[in-house]
């Protein structure tokens, strides 16, 4: 039987980081190991930009020109931007609890 090549996520949660080819940066709020969006979505791609679909891709709390939004980006077109500070998103403060040294802090577990 096959093993599936499984790859550790180069970003974490919380981490801040910029698209290597377009001018938005964001906060990681989530990790998928493998593309998990839809098809329709990937195909809007440009088939020279397409990335593969076996690797890490990111949910961000992104920030662009056009203001803040959410961007799910694979991680081949991700870099480190902690250096250009805190992100100004809106959502921030519903899903960290605070930012410190360069990245957030995720709220830890509560129960319910």
């Amino acid at each position: 039987m096959k093993k599936a090549n499984i790859r550790t996520a180069k970003f974490a949660v919380g981490e801040i980081v910029r698209h290597r080819i377009y001018p938005f940066r964001g906060v990681i709020f989530d990790v998928d190991p493998v593309f998990a969006n839809t098809e329709e979505w990937y195909q809007a791609i440009p088939p020279d930009r397409r990335p593969s679909k076996d690797q890490p891709f990111y949910h961000l709390l992104a920030v662009g020109a056009q203001g803040p939004y959410e961007a799910y980006v694979s991680e081949q077109n991700l870099v480190p931007d902690a250096e250009n500070g805190p992100v100004a998103h809106p959502q921030i403060d519903a899903l960290f609890e605070r930012y410190e040294a360069d990245r957030y802090i995720p709220f830890a577990f509560r129960r319910q």
